[in-house]
């Protein structure tokens, strides 16, 4: 028995061992069996073992080139590098899929033990929903997209992995989406599980809440990661082409913010509770959609794999997925009657309420756009998209409306602000957006959805900055701490709340590197042969001539050009192209990018052709960029702020042990 052999029947053990795993948590939650239920939990556990017993037998045979697999011969090659090997594991559908299950069940287990002794009743019920997750993936794997299929007879060498993967991005970019992906099927079965017991107060808003943070976050970090390598690898000037595949890895991520801040409510209030169940159901059944579209072949996009038989089959679990949801949701109704009302127009639930319908109309027209094609075919007869243009003229008034929203929300309170009481609150954030505009127009920027939008960014970051010294103030005059003392302590106590800020100034970031880069960018194509120059803006590049050598089984050929800014040399930049042995029919860009300081603008050259030893580059300026990414990491440090609650736990048992000092610190 070869290596492979073992992963193949681990794959099939794994279903087995769902199966019954499966069948025992149902009878055991049923008939209130605890013999029953340990032995399902006892299942999870297995098929983690046995799944990555799997994984492991893939990536040996991927690195020890075991050309007898259909899948290392299709996926990589002799002259690929380790790295590039091991990103192998998830360049093709079957391997990707082996992936997403293995995470999904290191995932089961770990909920699973950090939640049998915190939530008894549920947990059984979440282990049955994990457990039927796992079966169908498995019964793909071992029975439709097998990673283990031999060939018919042994290849010398593998074609290697797609071109567009071999970038340094690909060894975490496909990872961290397949695994925010996997992520959203943890709060989803425990909200099947709230559902089933009738356990719907504020416990499993409780049990959940980190697990959606976490899958957010990850999601969230796999989305910023897919625009760096868009705008490092695709080649076209920008980072985000409102691609089929894009929205859908997208759309869980909108819902999932949906549910983050209406949770709040709930908690608060104890409102919108069916309303919240839905966007948990929402927003898994949107995970699985993403899964379908890149695996179907149904949509085009540069990110999806080819057409394959298991489309099919994903839509059969989708289907299920969304009735199943939609008929326990229904059958509670009863049990879900809201505790509270909305009390007034001018209050933090109702932001709150209009942030969610911000976001899901959001949602609604990237869907529409993206299945539109499917529509056209069926009513016309043949597939028409829809563009970026058309997802701008949307979703881009929705968004501006929804970081307006993030000014006004944290000024207003529960159930009822005065407004003389949020005047006096909003006045100042509204001057420093007024001023902001103001200062663009002197400034010359002359058109109007661009000053509106840096304005309403100017107008949030008063907000957040009045936010943070008016909370700061109070803890200083109360404790008598200084300033900066005060500061640091308030956001340890309130790590979600300021946290939440914190993710709020990313998010303002990466408006100001979208709508700089959008509304400014600069372009211009022309062949420039060898001495001669091509000028945009304030720069000049002058090819110095093409030269070649070869690199992992690529042929790369790339221009030497000079770059200067008003007469300044800035040194050489090396825009390439590469043919890959295999891939002949498709060579890849290599784009050339040098951000210029203090203008904070990037130069980014591409080669789009060479024809009779002359090549022919697009230029682009892109201002700001590099500030869409510095703001997704400040979202990310944010997000672990709001998730990291431990120290404040500790603070508060201190104060409960150790009697304080002096009056004044009470």
């Amino acid at each position: 028995m070869i290596a492979t052999d073992i992963g193949y029947i681990a794959l099939v053990l794994a279903f087995v061992i769902a199966a019954y795993g499966l069948a025992a948590g149902a009878l055991g939650a049923h008939h209130r069996s605890q013999r029953l239920v340990r032995s399902s939990q006892h299942a999870i556990l297995a098929t983690a073992a046995l799944c990555s017993v799997a994984a492991g037998m893939l990536w040996y045979a991927l690195i020890t080139h075991d050309f007898r697999l259909s899948y290392v011969a299709q996926t990589s090659s002799r002259d690929m590098d380790l790295s590039y090997l091991i990103t192998s594991f998830w360049g093709g559908q079957a391997g990707s899929l082996l992936f997403w299950a293995w995470m999904l069940t290191i995932f089961s287990s770990i909920a699973i033990m950090r939640s049998r002794m915190r939530h008894p009743e549920l947990v059984p019920y979440v282990g049955t929903t994990l457990l039927g997750i796992q079966c169908f993936f498995f019964l793909v794997l071992g029975f439709l997209t097998n990673p283990f299929e031999r060939l018919p007879v042994a290849a010398f060498d593998g074609r290697g992995l797609n071109p567009l993967l071999m970038d340094p991005g690909m060894r975490i970019h496909p990872p961290m989406l397949l695994i925010g992906y996997m992520s959203f099927s943890i709060p989803f079965a425990f909200a099947v599980a709230a559902l089933v017991t009738g356990r719907l107060g504020r416990e499993w808003l409780g049990a959940i809440r980190r697990w959606m943070l976490l899958g957010w976050a990850i999601q969230g970090a796999g989305l910023l990661l897919g625009a760096w390598w868009a705008y490092h690898v695709l080649g076209w000037g920008g980072y985000w082409g409102w691609d089929a595949v894009e929205n859908a890895a997208l759309m869980p991520w909108l819902t999932a913010t949906a549910f983050l801040h209406s949770t709040m409510v709930q908690e608060r209030r104890g409102m919108l509770k069916v309303w919240n169940l839905a966007l948990v159901m929402l927003t898994f059944t949107l995970a699985i959609f993403g899964t379908f579209v890149v695996r179907s072949g149904v949509l085009s996009s540069v990110h999806a794999f080819a057409t394959s038989s298991i489309g099919p089959y994903f839509f059969v679990f989708l289907g299920l997925i969304v009735i199943g949801s939609a008929g326990l949701i229904f059958y509670r109704l009863p049990k879900l009657q809201t505790e509270g009302q909305f009390d007034a127009v001018l209050s933090r639930e109702s932001s709150f309420l209009v942030n969610n319908l911000l976001l899901i109309s959001i949602t609604g027209a990237t869907f529409w756009g993206s299945v539109f094609p499917l529509i056209s075919e069926v009513f016309r007869g043949s597939k028409v998209g829809v563009g970026a243009p058309f997802y701008r003229q949307v979703n881009g008034p929705l968004l501006l409306a929804l970081v307006v929203l993030m000014g006004i929300g944290p000024l207003l309170a529960w159930r009822r602000s005065a407004p003389r009481a949020f005047w006096r609150n909003v006045r100042w954030p509204l001057a420093l957006g007024l001023f902001a505009g103001l200062g663009l127009f002197l400034l010359g920027v002359r058109k109007p959805l661009a000053a509106l939008s840096f304005a309403s960014v100017a107008f949030v970051f008063g907000t957040i900055l009045f936010e943070f010294w008016r909370g700061t103030r109070a803890r200083s005059r109360n404790t008598g701490e200084r300033f900066p003392v005060a500061l640091v302590g308030l956001v340890a106590r309130n790590r979600r709340r300021y946290g939440g800020y914190v993710v709020h100034v990313g998010i303002l970031l990466l408006a100001i590197g979208v709508v700089s880069s959008s509304f400014f960018q600069q372009e211009t194509a022309r062949a420039v042969p060898q001495g001669e120059s091509v000028t945009i803006g304030d720069y000049s590049l002058k090819n110095k001539g093409l030269f070649q050598y070869e690199d992992q089984g690529a042929q790369v050929v790339y221009s030497e050009m000079e770059l200067m800014r008003d007469g300044q040399g800035l040194g050489s930049i090396r825009p390439e192209r590469r043919t890959y042995r295999n891939w002949e029919d498709q060579p890849v860009t290599g784009v050339a990018i040098r951000t210029v300081y203090p203008a904070g603008e990037d130069v980014y050259v591409l080669m789009s052709t060479i024809d009779d030893g002359v090549p022919s580059f697009r230029v682009f300026i892109n201002p700001m960029v590099n500030v869409i990414w510095f703001g997704g990491l400040l979202l990310l440090a944010g997000t672990v702020l709001c998730g990291w609650p431990e120290v404040v736990r500790k603070e508060r048992a201190l104060r409960v042990r150790v009697p304080k000092p002096s009056p004044s610190g009470a």
